[in-house]
């Protein structure tokens, strides 16, 4: 099944968490150690990858999926 990731704040430090999962796939002390976790379970799935700065806004997304370039529409 294919989710997409999330780097998220937790506390001190960051985790990774699938889009509609409860629980954290890991809980790292730096957002760099999350990403490079996320980033290699995005490729694995197909999917995207979303990384959440400090306030818990989206500030940067990456895809690993079959995207159609240039985009239809």
């Amino acid at each position: 099944m294919k989710k997409n990731q999330h780097v998220v704040p937790v506390g001190n430090g960051y985790g990774v968490k699938g889009a509609g999962n409860e629980k954290f796939t890991a809980i790292c002390n730096t957002q760099k150690e999350c990403v490079k976790i996320a980033k290699q379970i995005a490729q694995n799935q197909c999917s995207e990858l979303f990384i959440h700065g400090k306030d818990g806004r989206i500030r940067e997304r990456n895809s690993y999926g079959n995207d159609p370039f240039p985009p239809r529409g």
